[in-house]
């Protein structure tokens, strides 16, 4: 198992001088930022499509056993929504722009939906089915690109197991239906903390658990007490051991199998007031077991 702490993002001036350095070139952030937390989301994906010099330029710039997650572009969740044959090229558009240049360091895909996005367990089942599950799979789709896509990468090299998370956050998703369909596709459930009225829920419905802390006080802001992360850490604990926490928070009945081991993604999303990073820190000395020193690489075969 491997658990990684991390941020949602590095690019912020508000950090500068409190986090990074002062003086510290803007270019060099991510440098700095990878070697002070295990793992980073990639924001920018999600507002607009990358290019793969981008994304090999962050693959070169992070050490050896660093990972990213990248989250999916708003264009398809809420945008698209899924809802037609127009989600096809889109995301086969975020398939070829370049992410598969991040190769082992690529941890996960996160899709986020919006408030208003309510579940349609049809729709919803296909949109699942669309996401490919290994590298080559996601290649031959990117193949299928439109011409929104200048500089299309394909150069897959290692077939290594894609994951997906999915952060919800409309109370219609809170249905065992939802969970079973997770499980059926190996996607995970975001274990998504915020101070906003969203549906917050732990059941695991994949091989690994994802989670995103939005803040304590405010919604991206206010650090988490010592109590809350001592809560987290044992929880975390839990999960990386391949149980679940005797007091989880489920939308199903039914718990997860049993494991030898899971591995674990978490991300302080409460950039605001620069918590994020020194929080993750805090976390991390609280974990029992420190997080293995060792790349993400996983076959395609690997079992839920």
């Amino acid at each position: 198992m491997t658990v990684r702490i991390g941020i949602s993002g590095w690019r912020y001036a508000g950090w500068r001088g409190v986090f990074y350095p002062e003086r510290l070139p803007q270019k060099r952030e991510l440098e700095f930022a990878s070697r002070a937390v295990d793992t980073i989301e990639i924001n920018g994906s999600h507002y607009s499509l990358q290019s793969a010099r981008s994304y090999l330029s962050w693959y070169d710039s992070t050490p050896e056993n660093f990972a990213f997650s990248v989250k999916g572009p708003r264009y398809l969740t809420h945008m698209l929504r899924f809802r037609d044959e127009t989600a096809r090229p889109a995301i086969a558009n975020f398939f070829a722009s370049g992410v598969l240049a991040l190769r082992e360091k690529l941890a996960a895909f996160l899709w986020q939906f919006p408030p208003n996005f309510s579940f349609v367990p049809s729709s919803f089942d296909a949109f699942l089915a669309l996401l490919p599950s290994d590298f080559r799979s996601a290649a031959r789709l990117a193949h299928s690109h439109d011409t929104r896509v200048k500089d299309p990468w394909f150069d897959v090299r290692s077939n290594l197991r894609i994951r997906h998370a999915i952060e919800i956050r409309h109370p219609s998703f809170c249905v065992p239906e939802f969970v079973a369909m997770l499980r059926k596709y190996r996607a995970a459930l975001v274990v998504s903390d915020a101070t906003a009225d969203w549906p917050y829920g732990e059941d695991v419905t994949s091989d690994f658990v994802y989670l995103r802390l939005h803040g304590s006080e405010t919604l991206y802001s206010g650090a988490y007490s010592e109590a809350a992360l001592e809560r987290l850490a044992a929880r975390i604990d839990a999960w990386s051991q391949g149980r679940e926490p005797s007091d989880a928070v489920r939308f199903s009945e039914k718990p997860a199998t049993r494991r030898r081991s899971r591995d674990v993604l978490v991300y302080f999303d409460n950039d605001r007031k620069v918590e994020a990073p020194f929080d993750a820190a805090r976390l991390k000395a609280r974990l029992r077991a420190p997080t293995p020193r060792t790349s993400v690489r996983r076959s395609a075969s690997t079992i839920v």
